[in-house]
């Protein structure tokens, strides 16, 4: 009887995977440069294009970029980028923050998300 309990929870866990998939950071500079390189700049030193430069964004404060002209509803925020933020920014900008001056309607799948936010986490 013990020895089929064992066996139950070894298939369980191999149906379920090795847990978490981890995030691809090749893929996330593929996304990037389609969904974002031409508004944001990963230029060192810190560059503006017509959104702000993206080197250093995870867990900088939202809206704290020298010489870009933020919306209200951004400066208004009081959010910090971290990857929980950014991963609901990234969802659906507009929702995260009405009123703000985002073109990007939103990227639907998490899996995109979590390896553009692991590639900006890169970019230092």
């Amino acid at each position: 009887m013990r020895t089929t309990g064992f066996m139950i929870a070894a298939l369980l866990l191999a149906a379920a995977g090795s847990g978490p998939a981890r995030a691809d950071v090749n893929r996330g500079a593929d996304l990037y440069d389609e969904n974002c390189a031409e508004c944001h700049s990963l230029a060192k030193p810190l560059k503006n294009k017509k959104g702000p430069g993206l080197v250093g964004v995870v867990g900088r404060n939202a809206a704290s970029v020298p010489d870009f002209n933020y919306s209200d509803a951004l400066r208004a925020s009081k959010l910090v980028w971290t990857p929980d933020q950014l991963d609901a920014y990234l969802r659906a900008p507009k929702m995260l923050v009405p009123g703000g001056k985002m073109k990007f309607d939103g990227m639907d799948k998490a899996d995109e998300r979590r390896d553009l936010i692991e590639f900006l986490g890169t970019q230092r």
